[in-house]
């Protein structure tokens, strides 16, 4: 949940009989320090920042959804919290602090007396820790990026599994149930127009019953998990250089327990609101690479469309016009995605292969993109080595690739008939692997497209050279090898990579749009 400023707060903080517990927060008699800037308020929290440790209070609210209404409530909440929060950041939450009454009527921290209040303690980081910051400097690389779904991917695999959710409903019944929340929270103000709220909901719900059967077979299989629950960027930061989830959904578990892909989404949704759908992409395929869920690809759209209502809902319901009109829009656009399609990209090592496949990817089909088929990253998981682990000669055996190609194969047809866009990247010299791909998308009735790269020997031999903890093991040797070879007709749009990748993708990115239906 982002901050909020304390006029927009739903209620006033001094009403909850909590005033005193703020003078005693603000002041030095908490922990010998002034707070540096006044409290970050959100609904549900006060944020104290003071030079090394930041605060964390419950407000005394009472909400359909959540009850910190007591101090004993605070308190299991704030343990909770706790728990919750150091599954992904055990450096970063200290503990939990009593606030109590001493004998002269004075508060303390810790004292014996009776409990007035609690806070969560945690360790403080700058505002420019966050990916939030990073993403409005347009400081998020690619190593970054990977990083950081590498380590949702891995609190993913641990998350606790749940069966049911309260009742034992089922997985379809739970989203329903925010589909409703959504649509009644638009109705109760006046920003979005009534007509499009109903139109909305409507078309939620219709997909929600088009998927009702794979959603209930996920969670059936163990996919809904005790996840994150608000995973956005303004709930990771980097701490010694390590992205770091933290802030969970913490007051309400129920809604914490949800289908990996959906927690996924949110992180998805907030880079594509911010117009940064390639890295959106580029983590969805990152996770993809160590996650087996190619099956739950169909609901990425719907789970991307129901995050931005819900951050639609929030908005307005604080007044804010403009971002409660812009998830909605967001929302909207998801929930009608492009056809899938098959694009590949071929040329020898050092061509830019993967730089376009990259640019492309997320114009390609339904949010948040492409599926990205590389054949570096098939073999290496062939052989259950790190993309950046370098094989031995013998992984590189016609025998191997011929089962790398085979798997390509395999996963495009799957992907493609999930109603995904897939970008196929590999070197494809040979006539029949060409031929092969190309059955895939007419086997699928999907639009196909074929980008063949062409440049300088001495441009092949830099970029192979100048390649760091890359998931291609090509290096100049290899590159002449390749040239040797006898490739045959290609009939795949031929483009000079000699130049700027931006060029490239460009080019490539144009053909797209007059042969394809991709984004502008």
């Amino acid at each position: 949940m982002p901050p909020v400023s304390p006029g927009e707060l739903a209620h006033d903080t001094h009403d909850d009989g909590q005033a005193e517990t703020i003078a005693f927060l603000q002041s030095e008699k908490a922990f010998g320090e002034k707070p540096l800037r006044p409290p970050i308020a959100t609904h549900i929290s006060l944020i104290f920042l003071y030079a090394q440790r930041a605060i964390k209070l419950k407000r005394a609210v009472h909400f359909p959804y959540v009850d910190f209404s007591t101090p004993a409530l605070r308190l299991a909440a704030c343990e909770r919290e706790l728990a919750l929060n150091r599954r992904t950041a055990p450096t970063l939450y200290s503990g939990v602090r009593r606030i109590t009454r001493d004998n002269d009527g004075s508060l303390q921290i810790d004292g014996k007396g009776p409990l007035v209040d609690a806070v969560v303690d945690m360790r403080r980081f700058d505002d420019d820790a966050l990916l939030a910051h990073h993403a409005e400097q347009g400081g998020l690389p690619i190593p970054l990026l990977t990083k950081l779904a590498q380590t949702i991917a891995t609190f993913h695999r641990a998350a606790e599994t749940v069966a049911n959710g309260r009742d034992d409903e089922t997985a379809t019944a739970r989203l329903a149930r925010i589909i409703d929340l959504n649509e009644a929270a638009f109705a109760s103000n006046s920003i979005i127009p009534a007509q499009a709220s109903l139109a909305l909901a409507q078309t939620f719900r219709a997909r929600l019953a088009a998927l009702a059967s794979l959603l209930d077979h996920r969670a059936k299989a163990g996919k809904i998990r005790h996840c994150h629950g608000d995973l956005h960027l303004r709930n990771i930061c980097l701490l010694e250089g390590e992205p770091t989830l933290f802030d969970c959904l913490e007051f309400d578990d129920d809604m914490a327990r949800v289908d990996i892909l959906y927690d996924l989404a949110f992180l998805l949704m907030d880079l594509w609101h911010r117009g940064l759908a390639r890295e959106a992409n580029w983590i969805f395929n990152r996770y993809l690479d160590q996650m087996d869920e190619d099956d739950g690809l169909t609901a990425m759209p719907f789970f991307m469309a129901l995050r931005a209502a819900i951050r639609a809902h929030v908005a307005a319901t604080l007044g804010r016009s403009n971002e409660a009109l812009s998830y909605f829009a967001l929302a909207q656009a998801l929930l009608h995605p492009r056809p899938a399609a098959l694009v590949s990209i071929g040329g020898l090592s050092g061509t830019g292969k993967s730089t376009l496949a990259a640019a492309l990817a997320p114009a390609i089909g339904p949010a948040p993109g492409a599926r990205v088929l590389s054949s570096d990253r098939i073999r290496k998981g062939l052989f259950g080595v790190r993309a950046e682990t370098r094989l031995p000669p013998e992984a590189y055996a016609p025998e191997v690739s011929a089962r790398v190609y085979a798997r390509i194969t395999t996963l495009a047809e799957t992907i493609l008939h999930l109603g995904q866009g897939v970008v196929a990247d590999a070197v494809f010299d040979r006539m029949d692997d060409r031929a092969e791909i190309e059955r895939v998308a007419a086997k699928g009735n999907v639009p196909f497209l074929g980008f063949w790269l062409e440049t300088s020997l001495e441009r092949q031999i830099e970029r192979v050279e100048a390649r760091r903890n890359d998931a291609s093991d090509a290096d100049a040797t290899i590159v002449l090898a390749q040239r040797d070879r006898d490739t045959g007709a290609i009939q795949w749009h031929h483009l000079v990579s000699d130049h700027e990748a931006t060029t490239t993708a460009r080019q490539a990115l144009e053909i797209c749009q007059a042969r394809l239906e991709c984004p502008a």
